[in-house]
């Protein structure tokens, strides 16, 4: 179950809370001890740990389940204007510096709480300040509270301390603030480039779609007549090269017509496939079935673990990776496979060149290939990325000039039982 936002600010304010009436505490200590002011020691005490009792008391209510709300969080602030207002009236009243606390509770009001909540935040901080002034005129004269002197050099010696503890609590609820809003832009911009991948790949599903629709037809004739063509020259006294020649036209059919099957099963066509579970092995085995250069394909030791997902379309990106890889490879590729926080991290590691950094920025773009023309498409890396972004992983790459590239194929692990 997600955490809510108003739990996050609770647990947030109650951490700050700590610190605050640390802060106080050293206050009241420096003042009546350091500066030799006449403060009512028991009840300042009292109110102190009164308040360090509440946070206690706060964490232990979050702990055995108490929901966080925004009215939760609100009381809570409200609570600490009180108390402070408490503490302040007993130790300088409008003189103790740390009325600034005053400004950083409207600060963190205006951060956690909804515009209303603000305003009766603010309110309450007006109310608690302005009391200040009355409780000193209404306080008992058995108390002896401070004279004007000593609230002076209270007041003096205190307001570098106040500023820089208010202003720290204030710079550390913008830095909280900008945090959030670095994580929301960094999630925003991570969620416009997998709708811009999907909307790359409908736009490839339309295109093979549409290129297999139209050209299915005339290969189709072109296939029949170039066999024909073939058997009647078989019969004939004509030149080996012409015979050649109508052979090299039906290869070439059927090879466009794979192409256009294979675009239009890998873009988008697999996606009514069901979805099952497999071991790695199993997977790695129907990935190298009639893969050209399959005998260069090392490993992985570990073949136990399983994954879920559609068994062709897996196959086929794995299929592409290797493949991809053994071109790249001056011995061979290596395959590996481990555990690694709950996802099965499958590894495709070839001895080649490598690639350098811009190229290995631009892998995964749709018709992107370093192969020379005619050789591939730039399709592959591109549908096996947006096959593991579509089943919760992802495809990374690692590359160094010189020694080769490893190509990270991350997926989650299957639930132990599934079928």
């Amino acid at each position: 179950m997600p955490t809510s936002v108003a739990q996050l600010n609770l647990d947030w304010l109650r951490r700050v809370r700590w610190f605050v009436w640390l802060a106080q505490s050293l206050l009241v200590l420096w003042a009546g001890v350091g500066l030799g002011i006449r403060l009512q020691g028991a009840w300042l005490a009292a109110l102190l740990i009164f308040g360090f009792a509440s946070n206690a008391l706060l964490l232990l209510w979050q702990r055995r389940g108490g929901r966080a709300t925004e009215n939760v969080v609100l009381a809570v602030m409200l609570f600490d204007v009180l108390l402070h207002t408490a503490v302040f009236s007993l130790s300088g009243g409008p003189f103790n510096p740390f009325t600034a606390l005053y400004l950083v509770n409207v600060a963190l009001g205006t951060l956690v709480l909804s515009r209303w909540r603000q305003w009766v935040q603010l309110v309450g901080c007006l109310l608690g300040f302005g009391s200040l002034f009355l409780l000193e005129r209404w306080a008992p004269a058995a108390w002896q509270l401070p004279n004007h002197a000593e609230l002076m050099r209270m007041h003096l010696a205190g307001m570098l301390v106040a500023f820089v503890v208010a202003s720290a609590f204030i710079v550390a609820s913008m830095e909280r603030v900008l945090t959030a809003l670095r994580r929301r832009d960094a999630e925003l911009f991570e969620a416009r480039q997998h709708a811009l991948r999907n909307e790359k790949l409908a736009a490839l599903t339309t295109l093979a779609a549409g290129a297999a629709h139209e050209l299915a037809t005339p290969l189709g004739t072109i296939a029949i007549a170039s066999r024909e063509l073939e058997r009647a020259l078989a019969s004939l006294d004509v030149p080996a090269p012409a015979k050649e020649d109508a052979a090299l036209v039906r290869s070439q059919v059927q090879r466009c017509r794979d192409i256009l099957s294979r675009m239009s099963a890998s873009s988008g066509e697999l996606a009514a496939e069901g979805f099952s579970t497999m071991s790695v092995g199993e997977w790695v085995q129907l990935a190298l079935v009639d893969l050209h250069g399959a005998e260069r394909v090392t490993g992985p030791a570990q073949t136990s673990l399983r994954v879920r997902g559609p068994k062709v379309a897996m196959a086929q990106a794995l299929s592409s990776l290797v493949r991809n890889g053994l071109q790249a490879a001056r011995s061979g590729v290596e395959l590996r496979a481990r555990e690694e926080a709950g996802s099965l991290v499958l590894e495709i590691a070839d001895d080649g060149a490598g690639v350098d950094a811009q190229v290995l920025a631009r892998l995964g773009e749709p018709f992107f290939t370093t192969r020379p023309p005619g050789q591939g498409m730039g399709l592959g890396v591109f549908l096996a990325r947006t096959l593991a972004d579509q089943l919760g992983g992802a495809l990374q790459f690692e590359s160094i000039e010189g020694r080769g590239t490893v190509a990270r194929f991350a997926l989650p692990l299957a639930p132990v039982g599934g079928a």
